[in-house]
């Protein structure tokens, strides 16, 4: 349990006006952190995002052998020193925090040939087993062993194989792509995960040495190089299209016109398509995209997919959004189960909403009303932020260590676009 240090309090705020710069990935820096066991030497990460999560992460490749520092927090420039020496094993303490240290299972594997790995922790939004990460790397010739709550794995050199998904997995293409690397022969991975953040990792590891071929699409053809065989690079990480979407949304609630540099409008097209159903104006500029939202959106129906569909990360601030939107929307969830709890949150606040398994119907309300509320995730608590800023007086939001994971200086970005919010010493 995290202490409770600070709160994030916001108030009503008049439309939203002015530049942010969107930061860097989340769901791409940590991957690219982990693949950086691949290679010995200096890899540098540029448009590094200072979230909890990177200093998590850190910590956990600093207990397997790599040393993770900031060259310089104002670039955000991230150097990871990998001097060969590593100790395939992840520790239940720090594995528990982030979900993402599920990622070294497939460089470990493929560097070291066995890897002992806590089974990881994280949002708490329902059950993500990592059944395909290990039938895939079982069919590259791994050996599987679940005990004490550690994941054994061992595999003297894995091998190419043909490895088809059930479903799109993001973490299982990531884990069974960084492993074909080293693997002997070719691995072919069907019904791939297309996300930006996929696409991200094949040109690093490109960049690297590694020879892959289809990124970007769901058919990804890797063709396994020697180890060591691969070298450190530069890479700037791309950037957070979730965040991006919070900014949007807060300007949705408040009526307001931002432009969002560094953002990529073809990372978020299905996304964009239903903010402009919702009255927002979106256009795509030279580096950036521009947003303007009238004075109250009005409401749609919006269902989750895999990408390049409309993502469960972003559900909480769609949901937000019609909070306060003219008219009646309905939000489904096809990919995860349990991630509606955020509702009664938005309740609290005034939000009209009632769920029933996997659908959500919002029926949009004038305005919300400030009241105390607690963020389950990082995503939902982003969201409540977002909320508070189309609420009437103050809204006091506990749990931020949740958003921190995520999100890096939500507060002061807001801020400078105008918006009436401050983090305050808990009670």
């Amino acid at each position: 349990m995290e202490p409770a240090t600070e709160h994030i309090v916001v108030r009503r705020s008049g439309p939203l006006l002015g530049e942010v710069t969107v930061p860097g990935a989340k769901n791409s820096v940590l991957k690219l952190m982990a693949a950086s066991l691949l290679t010995d030497g200096v890899t540098t990460l540029t448009n590094v995002p200072d979230i909890a999560d990177v200093a998590i992460m850190g910590d956990l490749l600093s207990a397997i052998g790599v040393t993770a520092e900031w060259q310089s927090t104002e670039d955000r420039v991230l150097r990871l020193t990998n001097h060969g020496a590593l100790t395939p094993v992840a520790p239940y303490e720090l594995v528990e925090r982030i979900r993402a240290s599920i990622n070294v299972l497939g460089p470990l594997l493929t560097r070291c040939g066995t890897v002992r790995l806590s089974l990881p922790g994280g949002d708490d939004f329902g059950s993500r087993p990592i059944d395909m990460h290990m039938s895939g790397l079982e069919a590259m010739g791994a050996t599987f062993q679940i005990r004490h709550g550690y994941v054994e794995a061992t595999a003297d050199r894995l091998h190419g194989a043909n490895v088809t998904f059930d479903f799109p997995s993001v973490g299982a293409t990531e884990n069974i792509l960084t492993a074909a690397v080293f693997a002997k022969g070719t691995t072919v991975i069907d019904n791939a995960a297309r996300e930006p953040e996929i696409g991200d990792l094949c040109q690093f590891l490109v960049e690297m040495g590694a020879d892959i071929e289809g990124v970007g699409s769901s058919k990804l053809v890797v063709h396994g190089v020697e180890r060591g065989s691969l070298r450190p690079v530069v890479h700037e990480v791309v950037p957070d299209r979730i965040q991006a979407a919070t900014y949007m949304a807060a300007a949705g609630v408040t009526g307001g016109e931002i432009r969002l540099r560094n953002a990529h409008s073809e990372h978020m097209e299905m996304l964009l398509r239903r903010f402009g159903d919702m009255g927002l104006g979106i256009t795509a500029q030279e580096g950036g995209i521009g947003v303007w939202a009238p004075a109250r959106m009005r409401a749609t129906d919006v269902a989750t997919l895999p990408y390049p569909g409309i993502a469960t990360d972003y559900k909480p601030l769609v949901v937000t959004m019609l909070t306060v939107a003219e008219g009646v929307g309905i939000v489904t969830e096809n990919l995860y189960p349990g991630r509606f709890r955020y509702v009664e949150e938005l309740q609290r606040l005034g939000a009209d909403i009632s769920t029933d398994g996997h659908h959500a119907v919002v029926r949009g309300v004038p305005h919300l009303s400030g009241a105390p509320v607690r963020a389950p995730d990082i995503r939902a608590g982003a969201a409540l932020v977002v909320a508070g800023l189309a609420a009437e007086g103050e809204t006091v939001i506990g749990g931020v260590h949740h958003i921190d994971r995520g999100y890096d200086d939500l507060v002061g970005r807001l801020r400078s676009l105008g918006a009436d919010i401050e983090r305050r010493p808990a009670v």
